[in-house]
């Protein structure tokens, strides 16, 4: 029982050792450090440990070496679910996936720096792989979440066919999805074109001589509205349907990040998105996320365990 313990509590801080990792990648592309270690990777500069590194290249290897850190503690926590879970054990699914997502986002780091898209790269090719990286990182998030939250059997959904009732919040995690990339492309417009006031930022997104990236900005609040009907949607199903007040809570939960969300993302647009709101604004942005698929897998289990009851015979027991 104490080796569970620890467990949970060994996953959750990777968990929280990844957000920091991810926000940090999210000031060095703010900040253009994103060239920091020049052309090289894994090496930086050509050098393992670079000498005398200027600020940029200070900032890129930080992360390359929180980078690192996470993935080992990513492998010990997979090496640890197997010793610990049985076979088709959840946590040990959720686990392999966090490696697999873990190794599929140094890959995506590495792509990055090889073919030069850091830095004061403008080009669709680089805002291509922002969106890949953005889902890459979210499923990742995902799976170290739910590797923690499924450690206790009553938070982990059976294994039979998805309950009628799932589909609505099916559409709300890719939504979510999407409300993810298009942040990450506007983020990445308003780090490569910076505005210098607000009516200037608004026309700029308008018109039709502005860089793509530019452009691409006004769809981020517009996602963001459809988004927030949806989740509220499912937060109503949440009350109207008998699953429990833990999936309640949770669902309120999300709801108030996405309130907070909403608030950052209209400071952000009014203050012309400086680093340190971009960097608070991805930080609500990855719990948002977290507390949406935590909501969906209790709602999913919750909703199975009201069809196993209907199904139930009359007058049994078991």
């Amino acid at each position: 029982m104490d080796q569970i313990r620890h467990f949970r509590r060994y996953a959750w801080s990777v968990l929280v050792l990844c957000i920091g990792v991810v926000l940090w990648g999210a000031y060095v592309r703010a900040t253009g450090s994103g060239a920091g270690c020049g052309g090289h990777w894994p090496l930086c500069n050509g050098e393992v440990v670079p000498r005398s590194p200027s600020t940029a290249t200070l900032i890129e290897f930080t992360h390359r070496a929180s980078s690192g850190l996470v993935f080992i503690a990513v492998l010990i926590l997979l090496i640890w679910a197997f010793r610990t879970f049985p076979r088709r054990s959840p946590v040990r699914a959720a686990a392999t996936l966090s490696m697999f997502f873990m190794m599929a986002e140094a890959l995506v780091g590495a792509g990055l720096v090889l073919f030069g898209l850091v830095g004061e790269n403008d080009s669709l090719a680089r805002a291509w792989m922002m969106a890949f990286h953005l889902i890459n990182t979210f499923l990742l998030l995902a799976s170290l979440s739910l590797t923690a939250w499924w450690i206790s059997d009553d938070r982990t959904p059976a294994r039979s066919p998805l309950p009628a009732g799932t589909l609505p919040m099916a559409i709300l995690l890719v939504g979510l999805l999407i409300l993810g990339v298009s942040g990450a492309v506007a983020a990445l417009g308003d780090t490569l074109f910076p505005a210098a006031g607000i009516s200037e930022a608004l026309q700029s997104d308008f018109s039709t001589q502005s860089h793509l990236l530019v452009q691409l900005r006004v769809y981020h609040p517009l996602v963001a509205f459809l988004v927030a009907i949806l989740l509220m949607a499912n937060v109503h199903l949440a009350f109207r349907r008998p699953v429990g007040e833990g999936t309640r809570k949770i669902a309120m939960l999300a709801l108030g990040f996405f309130l907070v969300q909403f608030g950052l993302g209209i400071t952000n647009l009014l203050l012309l998105a400086p680093v340190w709101m971009q960097i608070l604004h991805l930080a609500a942005a990855d719990l948002l996320w977290i507390s949406t698929v935590l909501f969906a897998s209790s709602m999913i289990r919750a909703l199975q365990l009201i069809r196993a009851s209907t199904l139930q015979p009359a007058g049994s027991t078991s």
